[in-house]
């Protein structure tokens, strides 16, 4: 029997934490954590792994602008770098405690994104490290950034627009196809654009595309059976942070919309879950690493499903 598909989304939490030094040691540390909760999936599935790459591209963009002598890199170079560092890392943590034989390959991931989305005109997505509000009100000043509150701190934003194409799709699936580990949409991919001149010229564009919309859009064009997002919270909650909050189990795109979440964290999560099922009629979930193989197996997280199954 086939091996089923499942692609599974790294939140930038499971690879950084809040709070910790935005260190190699650090994100080692946690990469090594990812992996070990990984694994037996590695060995029961086809897995493909996309990440997020806020933090990291974040530290990137901070440490370009402190070497003055150059411009500093757009979001798009950075955004390649970070899916090299954040691959080598995953791939040879994971590749530590598979058996020797399993490959694993990192596939440098582009995705096209639309120069006139409106995401543009509205920045959302987070990067970067957090900040008090007048260290960020003074950075924005500085550095023509926008900058939103994120929990208690604030962080610089920039535009998330929508994904439309990924371009790598077919070396994806030839590796897949050969039992490999694959790691791929890093961030999202990396933001690019044809430009308008009709001449099929491919340019990067700052950005950064929310990465589990893409991780989605991966998804569906793989055909995969299941669709993860791998996160610190249990599930979706419903009425967050008050006395009544609860998380969803099984649920349904219908129920969901009956709830608000989050723009910024758990919103993308919802809507990502909620265009798979829609489009596919198979399970998306939600929920945290750690319970990343009782996730697979719809025995933990928030499990996403049809309308009209039974819970």
């Amino acid at each position: 029997m086939a091996k089923q598909t499942v692609v599974v989304a790294l939140g930038g939490n499971a690879l950084l934490r809040r709070s910790e030094p935005m260190t190699a040691d650090a994100q080692r540390a946690n990469v090594r954590i990812a992996a070990k909760a990984l694994a037996p999936l590695a060995e029961k599935y086809n897995l493909v792994l996309a990440h997020g790459n806020g933090p990291q591209v974040g530290l990137l963009a901070l440490q370009a602008a402190a070497y003055t002598d150059v411009e500093p890199y757009p979001l798009d170079v950075l955004g390649a770098g970070t899916q090299g560092m954040i691959a080598y890392m995953v791939e040879q943590e994971l590749g530590n405690l598979l058996p020797f034989e399993k490959p694993l390959a990192t596939v440098l991931t582009m995705t096209e994104v639309d120069p006139q989305d409106p995401a543009f005109q509205n920045p959302t997505k987070f990067v970067g490290p957090c900040y008090e509000k007048a260290e960020a009100d003074a950075l924005a000043l500085k550095k023509g950034w926008v900058v939103k509150p994120d929990g208690q701190l604030w962080r610089r934003v920039v535009a998330s627009p929508e994904p439309k194409q990924i371009f790598e799709l077919d070396p994806i699936k030839w590796l897949i196809e050969k039992g490999t580990v694959v790691i791929c949409a890093g961030g999202g991919g990396i933001p690019t654009v044809y430009l308008p001149d009709g001449t099929r010229t491919l340019v990067g564009i700052e950005a950064v595309i929310d990465k589990d919309l893409a991780a989605e859009l991966l998804a569906r064009k793989l055909g995969a059976d299941i669709f993860i997002m791998a996160t610190d919270a249990e599930g979706v909650c419903t009425d967050w942070g008050t006395p009544e909050q609860a998380v969803l189990g099984q649920t349904t795109p219908g129920e969901l919309a009956k709830h608000e979440f989050a723009e910024g964290s758990m919103g993308p999560k919802v809507e990502a879950a909620v265009r798979f099922v829609r489009s596919t009629g198979k399970r998306a979930a939600i929920g945290r690493l750690e319970d990343i193989a009782e996730i697979a197996a719809g025995n933990a997280g928030t499990n996403v499903v049809p309308d009209g199954v039974e819970k």
